[in-house]
């Protein structure tokens, strides 16, 4: 009876929010990313549900982690609070814990990839014999976690469905993706809010190793939007022990969604044609699901208070309705 009472309670804590539809007062569009789910209304608002879907080498994963949309939600939103002064953002409130509202802009179409050690897709790449990433040249004799000498900008296209393309600065300005006027802001504005999101990284004793900002228009000004320094936007290293396991080449010890790639290559994925998505295991699901709270709980300095799961989807109907009435949203 003890047993079947701890199995009941293992469940209900470890709901997953994964495919929800929700209606929202005023919702005129939806859009059902592979984390976020982001609803328009018509007063030029969006809502935006992160969700405990996780996405690796472009794909959606088969199961949720527990508490990962709300983990997401809460670190952007603590970022994004600390670097208006940097440059505005479209975030206007959070009235559930695995929710922002915030004004609708029009998109840019380019990920702004900045790099301050040779990591992940980066040291991939360097591993083949490359020297030139987004056509940015890179130093000779480096290992991987190695730090550039300067922070990189590697930019990426940002697809509607499938894999976002490296690009280089020269590209996206000669096809007129972005003008030339506004990708120069981008890139300051990139620099800048990397070098915050590095200072308040260092003051909880980790290395912002390198992350991706995503910007918007609004009334003719540049805004950014959606997350920043995430877990799933970024990637972050323990800061003691570092040198040390860089001298001896040992692995360095992480904060980020790497792990989860890495576990998938082992186990034959890595979003290549043919290729099959393997089933991960109960235990490995909760392995992500601490990692993400870890992460949480590090980079803010505050205990992961853990939202009621049990009801999740009537509870994030309710508090946005209540919010949009507050606000008189028909």
């Amino acid at each position: 009876m003890l047993f079947q009472r701890q199995k009941k309670m293992k469940k209900k804590m470890t709901k997953a929010l994964t495919n929800a539809k929700f209606q929202f007062k005023g919702q005129k569009d939806v859009y059902h990313g592979k984390v976020r789910d982001v609803y328009t209304l018509d007063n030029g608002l969006l809502v935006m549900v992160a969700s405990d879907r996780i996405s690796a080498f472009d794909h959606i994963l088969p199961k949720g982690i527990p508490f990962k949309g709300q983990v997401l939600n809460q670190v952007a939103t603590m970022f994004l609070e600390a670097t208006r002064d940097i440059v505005p953002n479209w975030l206007l409130a959070t009235p559930d814990p695995c929710v922002a509202v915030g004004h609708a802009c029009e998109l840019i179409r380019v990920e702004m990839v900045i790099r301050g050690y040779l990591a992940g897709h980066a040291a991939r790449e360097y591993k083949t014999g490359k020297r030139e990433l987004c056509g940015v040249p890179l130093p000779e004799g480096m290992k991987e976690n190695d730090k550039f000498p300067t922070p990189i900008i590697t930019p990426a296209t940002k697809a509607e469905e499938g894999h976002d393309e490296d690009i280089s600065r020269e590209e996206i300005i000669s096809k007129g993706i972005v003008p030339e006027d506004i990708y120069i802001q981008l890139e300051e504005y990139t620099r800048k809010l990397f070098q915050r999101g590095t200072e308040m990284a260092d003051k909880r004793g980790l290395i912002l190793v390198d992350t991706k900002y995503e910007f918007g228009i609004k009334d003719g000004k540049v805004m950014l939007i959606d997350e920043i320094h995430t877990p799933d936007s970024s990637r972050y290293f323990y800061k003691t022990g570092y040198e040390e396991r860089q001298k001896k080449g040992e692995p360095q010890k992480q904060l980020s969604k790497e792990f989860v790639r890495q576990w998938l290559i082992e186990h034959g994925f890595q979003g290549l044609e043919g290729q099959k998505i393997p089933d991960m295991p109960d235990d490995f699901v909760q392995t992500v699901s601490d990692r993400y709270i870890e992460l949480y709980e590090k980079i803010t300095g505050k205990k992961f208070i853990k939202a009621d799961t049990e009801n999740i989807e009537e509870r994030i109907q309710k508090n946005v309705n209540n919010y949009l009435e507050s606000i008189k949203v028909s």
